[in-house]
């Protein structure tokens, strides 16, 4: 049977020992989200849309806000035609115009009902001013999408003008 003098120096060297255990440093190349710096997007802005297109039943353009843009703004204008660009500009020419984020798109696409971030709906005439959400440390994927106005068989004519300020 161990003597209780022996138990007793057993047991402080194990506190001892665990008192002097360290725990590992942390990595000096590990960077935390919070602590990322890149290059802020602020007081710059993007083209995102400049084009004339053919609409018959839905167009849609991505586009991409990078990390850390704080305010994103989106504004343009698009102006719809029936037939052809400078035809008929009146209620025959009208579209719905959405923003949609990928979730929603991604609800667009598969013709499930859903939200938008913006909607404007029969149009042929708009100019559009949107502020987005912060895009945080992670770029963030939007869309415009343009549709042809319920029940009509008739193409149109879409001019467009969009860009986003950060």
């Amino acid at each position: 049977m161990p003597q209780p003098k022996y138990l007793l120096a057993l047991a402080a060297l194990l506190v001892v020992n665990a008192g002097c255990t360290k725990a590992a440093p942390p990595d000096a190349n590990t960077v935390t989200p919070s602590e990322h710096v890149s290059p802020s997007p602020v007081g710059t802005s993007q083209n995102i849309l400049q084009k004339t297109f053919s609409l018959k039943t839905s167009a849609t353009f991505p586009f991409e806000i990078p990390a850390h843009a704080v305010q994103p703004h989106l504004h343009g204008i698009f102006q719809s035609f029936l037939g052809e660009v400078h035809g008929a500009s009146d209620e025959t020419a009208n579209i719905d115009f959405m923003v949609l984020n990928e979730e929603q798109e991604a609800d667009f696409s598969n013709n499930r009902p859903g939200e938008t971030l913006f909607a404007v709906e029969k149009s042929h005439n708009q100019a559009v001013n949107f502020d987005l959400p912060a895009s945080m440390e992670r770029p963030v994927k939007y869309y415009l999408v343009f549709r042809n106005a319920e029940n009509s068989k008739r193409s149109k004519a879409v001019e467009a003008n969009f860009r986003v300020d950060f």
